[in-house]
């Protein structure tokens, strides 16, 4: 299981850079093609989503997650988290990751 956090220092928003168009990987580089995604929508999205990523509760409150990814490559299964208030942007972004894995790097 590989999770990722996705977090902001200006706050509960995503930078502007979100917004920019990007070209997916070709189909043969991406993690996982075919998935089984679930989406959960949770009151407390920093608390599992910077538990999940192993911060600690300081770490997690600098930058908190605004959502998380959690993709099992074996199973083929991706869960996203999200909080009750989400973006079109936020949760495209999250879903990028089903497939690409941890593309900030």
């Amino acid at each position: 299981m590989v999770l990722t956090g996705c977090a902001s220092a200006q706050g509960p928003s995503l930078p502007v850079s979100e917004l920019e168009s990007f070209v997916p990987v070709p189909k043969h580089a991406r993690l996982m093609n075919d998935v089984k995604v679930r989406w959960e929508v949770r009151e407390n999205v920093t608390e599992v989503c910077g538990r999940a990523a192993q911060l600690s509760p300081t770490q997690a409150w600098m930058t908190p997650p605004l959502a998380c990814a959690m993709w099992n490559v074996a199973s083929k299964e991706c869960v996203i988290i999200t909080g009750k208030k989400v973006s079109h942007v936020e949760l495209g972004h999250e879903l990028r990751h089903c497939f690409e894995g941890n593309f900030h790097r």
